[in-house]
């Protein structure tokens, strides 16, 4: 397993994450940028329908939940995310913007852009 960094609002987080479980994350990040995508074209015009809240959870050598409610953000760029890193020992809750989130893990991935 390599290190994911995820870097938040102030400084960052490393731990060790699988490719598969950065895929996982990549899937439901996906998701959520359409919920938010929808969310924004909808309030130029009308009332919006509620989507769904993206509660992703990992456990691995540290548990890792990201949440996002995406009815609560004008746009994609404009969302950040909660982010939960534990183990038996230390416990981190922050945010982190989507948009760097989304780079982190494709960084990770080797993925350009």
């Amino acid at each position: 397993m390599t290190q994911l960094r995820l870097n938040l609002v102030e400084g960052s987080v490393s731990f060790n994450f699988s490719p598969a479980a950065a895929q996982e994350l990549k899937g439901a990040i996906a998701t959520l940028l359409e919920h938010l995508k929808a969310v924004s074209a909808s309030s130029t015009g009308g009332r919006p329908s509620p989507k769904p809240s993206m509660e992703y959870q990992h456990t691995g050598e540290v548990f890792l939940e990201i949440f996002c409610n995406p009815n609560i953000w004008p746009s994609p760029f404009a969302a950040k995310v909660l982010v939960t890193v534990r183990d038996d020992r230390i416990r981190l809750t922050t945010e982190a913007e989507l948009t760097r989130l989304l780079e982190d893990v494709n960084e990770y991935l080797g993925v350009e852009g």
